[in-house]
């Protein structure tokens, strides 16, 4: 990315909203989340979905547990929002599929490389958590009705305990983000990464596309 006279005035909260919208528009757009939303995955697809979900989730926690004193990731890394607990518990509802992907080892491995400087783990864990946070929400809500859950199996998507009220947590993680000392060039580098990872969540659902004859929802 150049960094514009016009990026210069910008924080990075919403340098990163709106420099990455396209690709996080080309990802949730993807014919596996529009199958996922409207219904149409078997239980066994979903499962698979959330086994690679694990991988990421894996991959983003233990990372940030090396980065605990890491002047930039510390601001961000928060274990209450961990999600990996809860992705095991709903994977004890859905069951387990064992799948190779090399879609999840990309992804994975990026995750690992952000160990290199902090602002490329804040790139993944702000697209991460955030998302959860936000449109992540209507997943759970679609899995509740679509098959009739009472409570079990959408542990994942939900932070009642950790974040009683999302936006004013949200809010608060935006406000950290805009308060790391990233000069221009370094905030553009974040963005990149985001943009890097929307990508590596498309690759992920584009994966996913292949199998949806054998989890279409009958």
């Amino acid at each position: 990315m150049t960094v514009t006279a016009e990026s210069q005035a910008t924080s990075l909260s919403t340098l990163l909203r709106t420099g990455s919208q396209a690709e996080h528009t080309a990802a949730e757009g993807s014919s596996f989340m529009s199958e996922l939303l409207a219904g149409h995955i078997d239980e066994a697809g979903y499962a698979h979905f959330l086994g690679l979900l694990r991988r990421v989730y894996e991959a983003l926690e233990t990372t940030a547990a090396g980065l605990t004193s890491d002047p930039l990731a510390s601001a961000v890394i928060d274990t209450a929002i961990e999600r990996l607990a809860a992705i095991d518990a709903d994977l004890d509802h859905w069951g387990r599929v064992d799948a190779d992907s090399a879609a999840t080892d990309a992804y994975v491995a990026r995750i690992r490389d952000s160990a290199s400087w902090g602002g490329l783990f804040v790139a993944h864990h702000y697209t991460r958590y955030l998302g959860d946070l936000s449109g992540g929400q209507a997943i759970g809500r679609i899995l509740t009705r679509e098959f009739h859950l009472d409570g079990a199996g959408v542990a994942f998507y939900s932070f009642d305990d950790a974040v009683p009220k999302p936006k004013l947590y949200k809010d608060a993680y935006r406000a950290r983000l805009d308060a790391l000392p990233l000069d221009e060039q370094e905030c553009a580098r974040v963005l990149a990464e985001v943009k890097t990872v929307f990508s590596l969540n498309g690759g992920l659902f584009a994966e996913m596309t292949t199998h949806l004859p054998k989890y279409a929802r009958a």
